[in-house]
């Protein structure tokens, strides 16, 4: 598996968010990122070559409220509509999964992506196959929380 994976991940979330969005995201436990039961929205791009896998962006549909309203510059009180918050979660997934690829590439470990998915509830995780690796990131901002898990599995050849 690549060593500097969570570094990867780590550095697309911020330039992503900082650059972006312009909302300053934390390094938070991921394991204290609770959500009580809020309504979540998650969205998520795949990628596939010689490593594979989903990379997760997830948060509660209050924060990717804000976030939406945040990025679009929307006026106040205009409200962000659940189609705007879906376009923008995706495109966020896009961007950090996107970067995160650039670097992979960077490292001779070439990679394509798939479209974006967004999927809401409560109450749900993220449950990997078996030979599947799992990091998951916790960021926070104010009192509001992002969660980024990356499911992998390393396709390349074992060195000889």
């Amino acid at each position: 598996m690549i060593e500097p994976f969570e570094v990867l991940l780590r550095a697309a979330v911020h330039e992503v968010f900082s650059t972006m969005v312009g909302l300053a995201l934390e390094p938070h436990p991921a394991a204290a990122c609770t959500f009580n039961g809020q309504p979540q929205i998650a969205s998520s791009i795949g990628f596939t070559g010689q490593l594979t896998g989903v990379v997760y962006l997830y948060t509660t549909i209050p924060f990717a409220h804000r976030i939406t309203r945040h990025l679009l510059r929307l006026p106040d009180p205009e409200p962000a509509t659940e189609e705007m918050v879906n376009d923008v979660l995706g495109e966020l997934a896009n961007m950090v999964v996107g970067h995160f690829k650039s670097r992979l590439t960077d490292r001779g470990i070439p990679c394509v992506m798939t479209i974006p998915s967004i999927v809401r509830g409560s109450h749900f995780g993220i449950e990997p196959v078996s030979q599947t690796a799992v990091d998951r990131l916790g960021f926070h901002h104010a009192s509001h929380y992002l969660v980024v898990e990356a499911l992998l599995r390393d396709s390349r050849p074992a060195a000889a």
